[in-house]
């Protein structure tokens, strides 16, 4: 078979952003799509089936079931999607709607530099202040995605250049620690929701993208297991299968070249059911791309990839 008649799993993940993961389950509980097959038996993806599995992800991400449309034919698929888009409305009008009609509400962005401010002073409530602020004016994941992360991310620059200092580092994260860990005890979920476990590997000590990562699937329905940070690959997998989490989320921050990583992340791999899902996302994981790749797990970029991934896993359909 030649290399031009079709593409890969990992060109579909890419070219589509759904996880291997997903592509399998659609493929064979609903078959969604029917790669060929090369002599080796490994699947290859022809332009067409890319169109339906992109089409599927849109469909679904206006809040079709999947095993409700799978059997559309491609056309169907393209007038169902351009219908219900058209009919929804821009993702800024919405996100921005979910910001309390108060008087003297603001932007996220503005409660950044008073945060930063505070960190400047060493001034511990002046910061807790702000963000309590922020805290009431802005629903929870703008606060989460428009606040802590690019102020954790500016800090983190800043501490880079020499403009502030480790003890303004440690200020800042033990403050976002703290009003993190308040969001995730706030939060009220149902039994039935399903499990994600969330932590750092071994020799991963920065704990702040972990608690963001729980936080936004907290908000987004999922039953939180967080671990904490520097876990070994036999530890994580003990606790999912003690909880049956339905996903494992890693954030991989620094170092990013720590020669253990590769064989933690392919213990872990072995140690886990193939029908769990694995996210990695994080500053460092980029330089953990190819071992990534080799065992399937997701790379999660931003906040927003994070929530569309998963929406498609709380799915029952899914």
């Amino acid at each position: 078979m030649e290399v031009d008649q079709g593409h890969p799993i990992k060109v579909v993940v890419r070219r589509t952003g759904l996880s291997p993961h997903v592509i399998r389950v659609w493929e064979k509980r609903y078959q969604a799509v029917e790669p060929m097959r090369t002599a080796t038996n490994r699947r290859w993806y022809s332009d067409a089936d890319i169109e339906r599995l992109l089409l599927l992800q849109r469909a679904t991400h206006t809040g079709r079931s999947i095993g409700q449309i799978a059997h559309l034919s491609t056309e169907r698929l393209r007038d169902l999607v351009h219908d219900d888009e058209a009919s929804s409305p821009p993702p800024s009008a919405a996100a921005w709607r979910e910001l309390p009609e108060v008087p003297g509400s603001q932007l996220p962005e503005s409660y950044l530099e008073p945060c930063l401010d505070a960190i400047r002073q060493l001034d511990r409530a002046a910061l807790e202040h702000a963000l309590m602020q922020a805290r009431v004016a802005l629903s929870q994941p703008m606060f989460i995605e428009h606040l802590v992360v690019p102020l954790m991310v500016t800090v983190g620059e800043l501490w880079r250049n020499g403009s502030l200092r480790i003890v303004h580092e440690h200020l800042a994260s033990d403050v976002v620690r703290t009003m993190l860990g308040s969001l995730s005890a706030s939060a009220a979920l149902s039994a039935l929701a399903p499990k994600i476990v969330v932590t750092t590997p071994t020799g991963q000590l920065h704990e702040i993208g972990a608690l963001i990562v729980a936080s936004t699937a907290e908000s987004d329905g999922w039953q939180v297991v967080y671990l904490g940070v520097n876990l070994p690959a036999e530890e994580i997998a003990a606790a999912v299968q003690h909880h049956g989490a339905k996903a494992v989320a890693l954030s991989v921050v620094h170092p990013a070249d720590d020669p253990r990583m590769a064989d933690e992340l392919l213990k872990l791999r072995r140690y886990l059911s193939p029908d769990i899902e694995l996210l990695v996302g994080g500053r460092g994981s980029s330089g953990y791309k190819a071992v990534l790749d080799t065992i399937e797990a997701t790379r999660i970029d931003d906040l927003a990839t994070l929530r569309n991934h998963l929406e498609t896993l709380r799915s029952p359909d899914a």
